[in-house]
C-alpha cells in the first residue's frame, strides 16, 4: 500500500533558498492533495551570550529588549512566509488553501522541526540544504542532518543550488 501524504511540514529559516524549497513543498502538496504547515525556529541566546548581556544591561531592560526583538522577529518571519506563499500561488486559487498554519517556535531549529512534526503528525518533512563539506558537517552539524538522523518520518531534502538568490528573499 502506498503511503498517504496529507500533512507536509515545510521547515524554513526563510533564507535565500526558501522560494526554491517552498516550490517543492507546494508541488508535493498539489500532487497529494495535502496541506502545508510552515515552521520556523527562533533560537535563544547561548548561555555565554546571556551572561554577557547580563553584565552590561539591567534585567528589566533586558526583558523589554528581548520581548521587542522576539516579537519583531516572529512577525517578520510570518510576514516573509506569507509573502512567499502569496507570490507562488497568486495565479492558482486552489492552492491558496494549502497553507493551513504558520508556526514560529522558540528553540534550536532541529528540535523545533522534530517537535512540530510529531505534534502535527506530519507525513513528510521538506527542508532545504546548502552544499556542505564532509568535515564541516562532522564538526558543526546542520539542522537538516540532525533532523534526518533523529526522525522516523520521511524527509525530502531539497538541495539549494550554489549561489541561488531570488529577489525579495
Amino acid at each position: 500500500m502506498l503511503p498517504e501524504i496529507k500533512k507536509i511540514l515545510y521547515a524554513t529559516g526563510m533564507g535565500a533558498g526558501s522560494p526554491h524549497v517552498f516550490r517543492y513543498a507546494m508541488t508535493m502538496a498539489k500532487q497529494h492533495d495535502a496541506e502545508i504547515i510552515a515552521v520556523s525556529a527562533l533560537e535563544t541566546l547561548s548561555s555565554f551570550a546571556q551572561s554577557l548581556v547580563a553584565v552590561h544591561i539591567p534585567s528589566e531592560q533586558q526583558e523589554c529588549i528581548h520581548t521587542e526583538a522576539h516579537t519583531h522577529a516572529r512577525e517578520k518571519l510570518e510576514q516573509r512566509i506569507k509573502q512567499l506563499f502569496d507570490k507562488e500561488v497568486a495565479n492558482d486559487p486552489q492552492s491558496k488553501q494549502r497553507l493551513s498554519e504558520i508556526r514560529i517556535e522558540d528553540g534550536p531549529p532541529a528540535q523545533v522541526v522534530l517537535q512540530v512534526a510529531e505534534e502535527i503528525g506530519a507525513d513528510l518533512i521538506i527542508m532545504g540544504s546548502h552544499r556542505h563539506t564532509v568535515l564541516g558537517d562532522a564538526m558543526l552539524g546542520t539542522t537538516t542532518h540532525k533532523v534526518l538522523h533523529s526522525t522516523s518520518r520521511p524527509v525530502l531534502v531539497v538541495r539549494i543550488p550554489e549561489g541561488y538568490h531570488e529577489e525579495g528573499f
